[in-house]
């Protein structure tokens, strides 16, 4: 029992720690206060508690949610856009998953955007927080350089483990040396602020569709990937339904996706949880009880990440992603008669690209399959003169 209860902590922990710097430059990014920003993780913590504890109880296997990191980056490295609009977005994005899961069709439709354009995409969008990792370096040395070691060494025991550690000791770091700053002003220990939204084409176009489909290619797919791994098989769309379902209500409270787990999941879905996988589903109960914990006290941990420096978070966020990074860029390149359309995709989004109100995510697919689709028509035509 007790191993049940730790891995469900770990896994929370992870979840958390790991990625919650993207999520408040998402929030940062879209503008959100304080209260708000709060709102959004408790948004996020109750959908990914409640999902977790229903797929888990209803099909007795440990069914473990997360929110959408990938979607967080999106959303972070987009410009130009309010709340209400990007809740607009979310709302789009969650109802386009319970539709996958309703309509096979769509997500027939969905698996045929070749990987290698939609993981150049995530890429692009991850290449630009990796990169913020060293142009923070070159203004607080003293702080991110030992991050970097600390997480490049950690790494080597564990995948996960290197930005939990990095963290941890920024955190240290920053209270021993001064740099951590305690906002001022009351802390809610918890919040929900209801957002009104605003269904903007252009928002929908270059922030909704692209959320749905980092979040199905770079999140969902893996997370069933590794529920099959172990010996189960996942109720693919009783899973999309509930995860999208409980997206859609939870979006007014800014919370912007969740979705299946993977690297979470792994930590609950293997025989150091319990060598009896029958019983491994306990584990997801216990996690979604600890994401409903986290909820009520959102507040206070968030204000603990926000008195940190700006460096510790910008290095925090990009660590946490070069492995995600690692992946994408892995997938994009693997078929080489896709590779140039690849580049082209990663490119783009890598930009500040912006047109007609659009941004670079949605252009990114758009090139990518423009040039995917003259390579394979020019492919033909030299076959047959």
């Amino acid at each position: 029992m007790m191993s049940l209860l730790f891995s469900a902590f770990v896994a929370a922990f992870v979840g958390f720690a790991a990625s919650i710097a993207v999520v408040l430059a998402a929030a940062q990014a879209l503008g959100a206060t304080p209260v708000q920003t709060v709102s959004w993780v408790v948004g996020l913590a109750l959908a990914k508690g409640s999902a977790s504890l229903f797929l888990s109880w209803r099909y007795r296997m440990p069914i473990i949610c997360a929110w959408s990191t990938s979607g967080a980056a999106l959303i972070a490295a987009t410009t130009g856009l309010d709340l209400p609009a990007a809740i607009g977005a979310f709302l789009t994005a969650a109802g386009l998953t319970m539709l996958t899961a309703a309509f096979r069709p769509l997500g027939a439709l969905t698996e045929r955007i070749p990987m290698s354009i939609a993981a150049a995409m995530l890429g692009g969008i991850i290449f630009r927080f990796v990169v913020a990792v060293f142009d923070e370096m070159s203004l607080s040395p003293a702080l991110v350089l030992p991050l970097l070691a600390i997480f490049l060494i950690a790494r080597l025991f564990s995948p996960f483990l290197g930005v939990i550690a990095a963290l941890l000791a920024g955190i240290a770091i920053s209270f021993g040396t001064g740099l951590a700053s305690w906002p001022g002003g009351d802390i809610p220990l918890t919040a929900i602020a209801w957002v009104m939204p605003r269904f903007d084409i252009a928002a929908i176009l270059g922030l909704g569709i692209p959320l749905y489909l980092v979040t199905m290619a770079s999140q969902n797919l893996p997370g069933f990937a590794v529920l099959r791994a172990d010996g189960y098989a996942p109720p693919t769309s009783a899973a999309l339904f509930v995860t999208g379902l409980t997206s859609f209500l939870t979006a007014p409270m800014g919370a912007h996706m969740v979705n299946m787990a993977a690297i979470s999941a792994s930590i609950c879905t293997g025989p150091d949880t319990h060598p009896d996988p029958a019983r491994r589903w306990k584990a997801g109960i216990a996690y979604g009880l600890v994401w409903l914990g986290i909820a009520a006290c959102a507040g206070l941990l968030l204000a603990l990440i926000v008195a940190m420096p700006k460096a510790l978070i910008v290095a925090v966020a990009g660590l946490g992603l070069v492995g995600s990074l690692t992946g994408a860029l892995g997938q994009a390149m693997a078929r080489e008669s896709h590779r140039f359309a690849a580049v082209i995709a990663f490119a783009v989004a890598a930009s500040n690209l912006s047109l007609f109100g659009i941004g670079s995510a949605f252009w990114s697919l758009v090139a990518g399959l423009t040039v995917l689709t003259l390579d394979a028509g020019m492919g033909r035509l030299r076959k047959t003169s």
